[in-house]
């Protein structure tokens, strides 16, 4: 249902119906408003709902990881962290059992980073984002001249190196530098990028060493690759996300040209923000009020809840996000207090230290970190 003519409503106004959030319930809205003008904060408190890290659920990593369409996980530790933060259990050896019977995955899929998946979203996300990963080899610094080689002629090649199994990327790289010109560490990275390779364990599995060993994904899992339903994958993405714009769903997948694809969707609702911006939304999601407790949560370097928004400010500001990030990315774990980012935090020796704070915590916000550091030392200490 398309609502792009229906008046605005004023954040914290009633539905037509006259309801109002009761006094007792004070996350979401129970009475979903199309058309609703959707202040910062109410926007702010309505991701992290949908993300669930306004209060942890009872689901499992496999849940988890399909409902947020996949865990950064450039890193090993930040998927993990992203798990313990948003569920009431968490084991973080099912996660590396998971990946051992390979029901989870690790693929370079969205903005050209390693991501833990399902199988089923490795399948059609990569054919997607492909687009994207060729953009990224053509200017790659570690590909360098390799990039030159004919493609067809690349991928040809590579399917007869890992003809007979799964290959360290160092020796792929050796054995396509007795074909090509180039050095072994060009073509292995050439190689990750025109492919869908997974990464297999013991990479990615808690507390386990490896260098990166990689199979063909269809291969190691059994699900051929297939075609993305993009709307479908949109709608997901709102689930997590959501309410964005176009902009949005392509700074979270790098993605392009995603206009027409979200005005043709005629079941989605359109709201708008404070500057009148129309932010697009699955019909009957949630929407939380703007007085929502968030608790303090301790995040990894990365994570998708501040990666996915086109000017990334749901949950951050200019100067918090310039103290994150360094000369190669982020510089160190993260610790978000109401719902914004708040602070950096670095493991050291399984303990939690507190590298910088941006502001004074109140006292129940320092009583939230004491929890949440508890709870992630413990983690640590698994």
């Amino acid at each position: 249902m398309n609502s792009g003519s229906r008046p605005s409503i004023p954040s914290g106004t009633r539905c037509s119906d006259g309801s109002r959030s009761s006094a007792m319930v004070r996350t979401l809205v129970p009475h979903y408003c199309p058309g609703m003008r959707l202040t910062r904060q109410r926007l702010n408190r309505t991701l992290l709902l949908r993300q669930h890290l306004l209060e942890r659920v009872a689901m499992t990593p496999v849940q988890m990881t399909e409902h947020l369409i996949g865990l950064q996980a450039q890193e090993n530790l930040p998927p993990y962290l992203s798990l313990a933060a948003r569920l009431t259990e968490f084991d973080p050896h099912e996660v590396s059992r998971l990946l051992e019977e390979r029901a989870l995955v690790r693929l370079l899929t969205m903005r050209g980073t390693i991501h833990l998946l399902t199988p089923e979203d490795a399948a059609v996300l990569r054919p997607w984002v492909a687009a994207r990963i060729e953009q990224e080899i053509r200017v790659s610094q570690s590909i360098g001249d390799a990039r030159e080689i004919d493609r067809a002629e690349a991928v040809a090649a590579l399917r007869e190196v890992l003809a007979d199994g799964p290959l360290p990327q160092k020796e792929i790289g050796l054995r396509l530098a007795e074909r090509y010109p180039y050095s072994a560490t060009q073509l292995g990275q050439l190689a990750r990028s025109i492919a869908p390779l997974a990464q297999l364990p013991p990479r990615g599995c808690w507390k386990k060493s490896g260098g990166v060993v990689y199979d063909y994904v269809d291969r190691w899992t059994g699900l051929p690759m297939g075609e993305p339903d993009v709307p479908d994958l949109v709608r997901r993405y709102l689930r997590a996300f959501g309410p964005a714009t176009a902009a949005d769903v392509t700074a979270w997948s790098a993605v392009t040209r995603l206009v027409p694809v979200l005005k043709g969707m005629d079941d989605l609702v359109q709201h708008e923000d404070e500057d009148g911006k129309v932010l697009y939304d699955v019909e009957g999601a949630p929407v939380a009020e703007e007085d929502a407790p968030a608790p303090v949560r301790l995040l990894g370097t990365y994570d998708n809840l501040w990666l996915s928004h086109a000017a990334r400010d749901r949950v951050t500001d200019p100067e918090a996000r310039k103290s994150w990030m360094g000369t190669n990315g982020g510089i160190g774990n993260t610790l978000f207090a109401d719902g914004r980012l708040a602070g950096i935090w670095r493991p050291v020796d399984g303990k939690v230290e507190i590298d910088r704070l941006h502001r004074d915590l109140t006292k129940r916000e320092q009583a939230e970190l004491d929890e949440e550091v508890a709870r992630v030392e413990a983690l640590l200490a698994r």
